[in-house]
């Protein structure tokens, strides 16, 4: 498990740094972490299910990041921010905006989609394809904008 263990260092560099914020958001994973593996009543996840926690936990925060901007509360937003830096170390490398879209329109091709109604079917399969490369958000965007 090269993720859990990337964690546990890193947290050991934060602790070793006093850096607590980083050491927080790092904690704050770690405790999603271990929720999953309750859950799936496992002692280790996959890389694949590493993943799609701390994809869930950036998630959260990028919601955080509009509700506290939209409130006014740009000192939590700030900090949100900050959390989603120390998270991202954790997830590949995002496909950039040409990738994605020539990756897409290639899916639409296999898939044989001519209309929005094939929409679900294209989605999936480029969610198969990306694994946590790009955010579903992005994908649906450029799927939407590429079939008729």
């Amino acid at each position: 498990m090269a993720l859990a263990d990337q964690l546990q260092q890193e947290i050991k560099k934060a602790m070793l740094a006093k850096d607590a914020d980083r050491l927080n958001a790092l904690r704050m994973l770690k405790s999603a972490i271990g929720y999953v593996q309750i859950e799936k009543k496992t002692d280790a996840l996959s890389d694949a299910d590493f993943i799609a926690v701390v994809q869930r936990e950036v998630k959260k925060r990028r919601d955080s990041i509009e509700q506290f901007t939209n409130a006014g509360r740009l000192e939590l937003a700030a900090k949100e921010t900050a959390e989603i830096a120390v998270l991202e170390i954790f997830l590949p490398k995002p496909l950039s905006p040409e990738e994605l879209e020539s990756l897409i329109r290639a899916t639409i091709q296999e898939v044989g989609a001519t209309d929005k109604k094939q929409m679900g079917a294209v989605m999936k399969a480029v969610q198969a394809k990306v694994a946590g490369r790009a955010d579903g958000k992005t994908i649906s965007g450029i799927v939407g904008k590429l079939l008729p």
